[in-house]
């Protein structure tokens, strides 16, 4: 299959397979296969993918703020494996549910400190 990364894949939204938003491709990282030909393994989601991506002054502002949110920075992407696409059209539909992925690092975070601090916070749906 031939792809046109920045139109077809780059900042489309991710869902699961319920249709719950998971975030949008933010960057893409590829591989090398035993013959030495690369593939597409990885989309990249979150503050530090899209940081990366954009580069210059904006990136690292991002990927600053993103690490500033967290327990353990350097805040990682979410890193989809090409095999968790189910397909890919307006949206880039997931195999797998959303609470089956790792929590980005950053609402985890703001979750923990913020969040969950609120009143009531443990009686919300969601």
């Amino acid at each position: 299959m031939r792809l046109q990364l920045g139109r077809q894949v780059l900042d489309r939204q991710i869902v699961d397979r319920d249709g719950w938003p998971v975030g949008k491709v933010d960057d893409v990282e590829f591989a090398v296969d035993r013959e030495g030909f690369p593939y597409l393994a990885y989309l990249l989601s979150g503050p530090a993918a899209l940081g990366d991506r954009l580069g210059g002054r904006v990136g690292r502002l991002l990927v600053a703020l993103a690490d500033r949110f967290t327990d353990e920075p350097p805040a990682p992407p979410l890193r989809l494996p090409l095999a968790q696409v189910a397909r890919l059209d307006s949206a880039v539909w997931l195999r797998v549910r959303a609470d089956e992925l790792p929590r980005p690092p950053v609402e985890a975070w703001l979750r923990r400190h913020l969040t969950d601090r609120i009143p009531g916070a443990d009686r919300a749906s969601g």
